[in-house]
Order: C-alpha cells, then sequence, then structure tokens
C-alpha cells in the first residue's frame, strides 16, 4: 500500500527554504518575540504535561503501545514498511527480504537526506506519550496497535534522523519543533491535523502555540 509518492520532493525542498527565509525577513522579529515567551512557558513543560495537571485513566506504558507489527504477514515490520515506501530511491533489502539495509530518504526535520537506515528513526509526529496524554489513555489495545503502526496516512509516522527524534522525545510543539525552520510550518499544521484525525486534544498552552505558529507563518505569507 504507497503512502507517499516520491515526486515532488524538491518542489516541498525548495518550498521549505523559501518559507525559511521569510521567517528570517520581515517576520523574523514576530517568531523571534513569540519563541522568548514560547520558552518562558516551556520553562514549566514538565509540571503543564504533567498527570497532577491532566489526569489519565491509567499510567502510560510503552509496553501497552505494540509497535512495530507486521500486520499483512509479510515479514516486513511498520518500520521497514515506512522505510520502503519513503525511499526515494530503490530500497535495498536484505537477502530474505524482510529488512531493509539501503536507501535515500530525505529527512524534512533536519533538512538532510540519508542512505543508511540505521540513521534513521521512524518518528510518530504525534509521540505515544502525547496521545496517551491527548485521550488515547482511554483507549482499547486494538486502537492503540492501529495509532502506533498507522500506515494509512502519511503524518502519522515519518522516517527522521534518530537524533532529532530523540531530542524531542513525547514533547509537543511548544517543547519541541525541527531544527529546519522551513518545515515548522508544515509540522504544526500535520501535528494538528494528526490529533484531529485521531480524534485527540490540546491542551490550551499547546492550542495557543499552535495557533501562535500559524498565524506567523500565514503573516510571512507561507
Amino acid at each position: 500500500m504507497a503512502r507517499r509518492g516520491r515526486s515532488g520532493q524538491s518542489s516541498r525542498r525548495r518550498a521549505n527554504w523559501a518559507r525559511a527565509a521569510l521567517l528570517r525577513g520581515r517576520a523574523g522579529w514576530i517568531v523571534r518575540i513569540v519563541a522568548l515567551v514560547a520558552i518562558a512557558v516551556a520553562g514549566v513543560g514538565e509540571l503543564r504535561q504533567s498527570e497532577w495537571l491532566y489526569p489519565v485513566a491509567r499510567p502510560f506504558d510503552r509496553a501497552d503501545w505494540p509497535h512495530w507489527i507486521d500486520a499483512d504477514g509479510d515479514c516486513r515490520d511498520t518500520r521497514t514498511e515506512v522505510l520502503i515506501q519513503e525511499s526515494l530511491a530503490p530500497p535495498r533489502l536484505s537477502a530474505d527480504g524482510c529488512e531493509v539495509v539501503a536507501g535515500r530518504w530525505y529527512d524534512p526535520y533536519t533538512d538532510r537526506t540519508f542512505t543508511d537506515p540505521r540513521d534513521l528513526d521512524v518518528d510518530h509526529r504525534v509521540p505515544l506519550g502525547e496521545a496517551h496524554r491527548s485521550g488515547a489513555d482511554r483507549w482499547d489495545r486494538a486502537r492503540r496497535t492501529a495509532y502506533a503502526n498507522d500506515l494509512s496516512h502519511p503524518d502519522t509516522l515519518i522516517a527522521v534522523d534518530r537524533s532529532a527524534n530523540r531530542s524531542k522525545a513525547d514533547g509537543d510543539p511548544l517543547s519541541w519543533l525541527p531544527p529546519a525552520w522551513g518545515y515548522r510550518c508544515a509540522y504544526v499544521e500535520r501535528w494538528r491535523d494528526t490529533k484531529r484525525r485521531w480524534g485527540l486534544s490540546e491542551d490550551r498552552l499547546e492550542g495557543w502555540w499552535i495557533d501562535t505558529v500559524l498565524w506567523v507563518c500565514a503573516t510571512a505569507g507561507r
């Protein structure tokens, strides 16, 4: 099942660079002011996202979110499927055809290209812990599994630089945005779209920050 086409990568990269230039230009001062406010708010991020402020039905346990699974029984788990589908060149598979050993991937988080899958993580755009805090604590195991392995939409899972993914951890856009400025508008848009698609909520500060970032993006003419 195809999730992403390989065409249009260059045009998207050019658009990202154009957005980055705009954000550094006439709207740059707005971004800096908003960023300073965000940094101050994010300073209490752990408290803001704690169960004390946002009680959950049950504590988060990563073991409750089975991944990566082989949903169609072809020996390729979800991570492998994402790597195959997102590779910009025909991927090279292991002898048994079950693993990806080489390919070419563009990571919009860092605006870098990779050829070794070991340098990549498959990121849940809305991390499992954040999904749990946003209403998924009441999901049954089947729905958690479906979310953790969602190949039905290109925005749920994305292959990215593993160091960027690990710096993101389970933070929302108020606590982490991609290092590549040109992708930040798209990242925040797709974060919100993913939450809405899965019926997940935004806390007030998260919603305020997303609204602000999107307003800055619109001001910058993206």
